[in-house]
């Protein structure tokens, strides 16, 4: 499902439009944890714990709430085994979370780029 609209005309309501399309992309995986969980997630489903120890930093009840929204957006499932004992609980990614791959390969490649940068800085 790659959709590639063509930039906004420089107008007021292009500007608007793009501004639009930005803030509504950054509702849905902005933040400090979204995008590390759906980077951790690429490697297969986890349990809540599993996660937890994988994103480091994050605590109980952020991830909870992540989890959720990632859910409610379409880039998580939660998947509840009610056969085993205790019930196992999975987190997984879904079909729509590979709408982010490009997303992620570029932030990747600006986050080397950035720090390299920054490095070069700090190094006389």
């Amino acid at each position: 499902m790659n959709i590639v609209t063509p930039p906004p005309a420089h107008t007021a309501a292009g500007c608007n439009a793009a501004l639009n399309a930005v803030g509504d992309a950054l509702y849905v995986i902005g933040g400090k944890w979204k995008m590390r969980i759906i980077v951790v997630l690429r490697d297969g489903s986890k349990r809540f714990n599993d996660l937890q120890r994988s994103v480091t930093g994050i605590s109980a009840r952020v991830l909870s709430n992540e989890l959720k929204d990632l859910e409610i957006n379409g880039f998580v499932k939660r998947v509840v085994d009610a056969n085993a004992t205790p019930v196992v609980v999975t987190y997984e990614l879904m079909p729509y979370a590979d709408t982010l791959k490009e997303v992620i390969a570029s932030l990747h490649n600006w986050g080397v780029m950035h720090r390299n940068k920054l490095m070069q800085k700090i190094t006389p």
